[in-house]
């Protein structure tokens, strides 16, 4: 069901200026970098000695219009070939909010790629040629933002312009899409008219397509919420290092707030039933008064407590530590990984030993939607997406993978070489007798 805005309640106010992280993805030829460039272009994010660059090339080309995806293509194989091949990040700004945006590929080989910009994203904006509709690489992309548990997918019906601003065109799209969507279970959608090209509904309101009443593409972006809403993860503060001078006798832990909000004289945990209490939090700017997700602050505790590079301090909601995990993992590298393999694993600030124990099933994001569930392969092969079971030689405090808190999501590591070799996303905790 397509979704329909809202004005924030007086409850997400902590969260108006918050970074929102989107992702865009589109199959090759959808005009998505002269949508990025759009974007940037509008929002008044180009230096001015880009914008003369990037014109004067249009003209030198005799282009009847400025090329803006010439602003977001910049590695030299993409602009030679005309494609984008990495992620890219971009980075703008609104009165409103401020966006980080990951780029990705259109290829069927960079998979990979499209992966690693939708795991990290709240929004993904998926783009469509008008003439063109929904296509093989569209489904791909929504398969991966289902099973990434993306919130908010945004339709950019691109190119509308060469079809004649057709709003019959756009309906059935928007019906085909909608329908899609609904049986990857994405329900939060809006579908939304656009022209790159001439900069219709992307960030201004176009005015060849008066049929269209919702908001421009950037209107929702300013308006789904950017982070977690209140009460919505409990508390999670990997710890990165141990900050001790002897001289004051200091004792605080550094890291990062991946999920929740913390306040002096809240009880925290910590593992094996062991609870204490937040007095301080210190950041470059001196004391704070709360910690949100994305805050790299010191803590400071009420107990002497030996905690190193790794230790979770957590809500009350404190995941157990296991041994033994299910997740679905995405092949990275042109070496495959094989059950037994030993390999390093990366969750959070922790490294520990670990190995594939077990591929479960294989997942066919090109296979009809009740059809993406395959035989489990042998390996993990590069841009290969499996389910499997993971097992780790210490104990760690999993979650599992949640788009609302960058909780739950892990690296294997060739341990001679140091190449990451994929990455995943925890399904499920069970077995092992690695419970606390």
């Amino acid at each position: 069901m397509t979704s329909t805005l809202t004005a924030p309640a007086p409850t997400e106010a902590l969260h108006d200026r918050q970074t929102l992280r989107l992702c865009t993805a589109g199959s090759v030829d959808d005009g998505k970098s002269t949508f990025v460039g759009r974007l940037l272009h509008d929002t008044k994010s180009v230096l001015a000695d880009q914008l003369a660059a990037v014109e004067a090339t249009s003209r030198a080309k005799g282009l009847e219009h400025v090329d803006l995806s010439l602003l977001v293509d910049g590695l030299r194989a993409e602009r030679e070939q005309g494609i984008t091949i990495d992620v890219a990040y971009r980075y703008f700004a609104t009165a409103k909010r401020t966006f980080i945006l990951a780029d990705t590929p259109g290829h069927v080989q960079y998979t990979r790629n499209t992966v690693t910009g939708v795991s990290t994203s709240r929004v993904v904006v998926l783009l469509v040629d008008a003439r063109n509709g929904i296509v093989t690489q569209t489904r791909r992309h929504l398969t991966a933002t289902a099973l990434l548990g993306v919130d908010t997918v945004v339709l950019a019906v691109n190119k509308i312009d060469l079809v004649g601003f057709d709003e019959s065109v756009h309906r059935a799209i928007e019906a085909e899409f909608t329908a899609l969507a609904d049986r990857l279970g994405v329900t939060s959608t809006f579908v939304v008219p656009t022209s790159a090209l001439l900069g219709d509904n992307v960030v201004e309101r176009g005015t060849n397509t008066d049929w269209y009443t919702g908001p421009t593409v950037l209107e929702i972006l300013e308006t789904v919420p950017a982070g977690p809403e209140v009460g919505e993860l409990g508390f999670r503060f990997p710890v990165q290092t141990v900050i001790r001078d002897h001289a004051t006798d200091y004792r605080g832990y550094a890291g990062r707030v991946t999920a929740g909000r913390i306040r002096p004289g809240d009880t925290v945990h910590l593992g094996t039933g062991r609870t204490t209490t937040v007095t301080g939090i210190d950041t470059p700017d001196g004391e704070a008064e709360i910690a949100l997700p994305g805050d790299s602050v010191v803590l400071r505790l009420a107990d002497d407590i030996d905690l190193t590079r790794g230790d979770l301090i957590a809500g009350a909601d404190r995941p157990d530590d296991v041994r033994e995990f299910t997740a679905t993992l995405v092949g990275l590298a042109e070496k495959a990984v094989r059950p037994g393999q030993l390999l390093k694993l990366r969750y959070g600030t922790s490294l520990v030993r670990g190995r594939v124990t077990r591929i479960t099933a294989g997942i066919d994001i090109d296979a009809p939607v009740d059809d993406v569930v395959r035989d489990a392969p042998d390996e993990l092969a590069l841009n290969d997406i499996v389910r499997a079971e993971i097992q780790v030689a210490e104990a760690l405090p999993v979650d599992g993978f949640t788009a609302r808190g960058a909780v739950g999501s892990l690296l294997l590591i060739d341990p001679a070489s140091g190449d990451t070799l994929a990455a995943g996303l925890v399904d499920g905790t069970g077995g092992g007798g690695g419970r606390d």
